[in-house]
């Protein structure tokens, strides 16, 4: 058995032996039996007091103080926790945005670059039918002029044959220039 409970079991065996044994009625009216009744509770109570409540209160304010701390740090948890989750929201929605905008920058550009890609293909095309024109222009030029020249050619080479006499090389190109002359007013009329 415990000390305690051997203490109180020898201070209310007390007064049974002082009675000498005699079985009494506390409600009896017995000064002495009530004496020492009185006497054994503030006993029993100064030695629960010592031994019992201490412990037992000092448990129940050790538990009471580890659940108010408990409490306390998870209020202060929950709120860490609920400005880390804003902290976090609003380095999301910053992200996103961030996002947004190089999504739209990068449209913009793709945007400038087509139209530099179109500006300078029509340049380019531009150019390269100017270049077919030139060409062309050139090309109708010296084809007009081979045919004048070749036209010019067959006339004298005819006319000789029907005047039956051969010409010297400056009149020859005397007829070569008058013909083309005659064929460039007739071309252009």
């Amino acid at each position: 058995m415990k000390r305690v409970d051997v203490l109180v079991f020898c201070l209310a065996a007390t007064p049974a032996l002082a009675s000498g044994g005699e079985s009494s009625n506390p409600f009896a009216g017995d000064v002495g039996v009530a004496v020492w009744t009185v006497v054994i509770f503030l006993i029993v109570v100064f030695v629960l007091g010592k031994f019992a409540w201490g412990p037992i209160l000092g448990a129940l304010q050790k538990r009471e103080d580890f659940i108010r701390d408990s409490l306390e740090s998870a209020k202060k948890d929950r709120e860490e926790s609920e400005a880390k989750l804003k902290e976090y929201t609003e380095q999301l929605t910053a992200a996103r945005a961030e996002a947004k905008g190089i999504v739209d920058e990068g449209r913009r550009d793709a945007e400038v670059v087509q139209r530099k890609i179109e500006d300078t293909a029509k340049k380019e095309a531009t150019a390269l039918i100017d270049r077919a024109r030139r060409e062309i222009q050139i090309a109708t030029d010296t084809a007009v002029k081979d045919l004048y020249d070749l036209s010019g050619k067959l006339a004298t080479d005819i006319a000789s044959r029907i005047i039956r006499k051969e010409l010297n090389a400056a009149e020859h190109e005397r007829l070569i220039a008058e013909s083309i002359d005659e064929l460039s007013k007739v071309h252009r009329n």
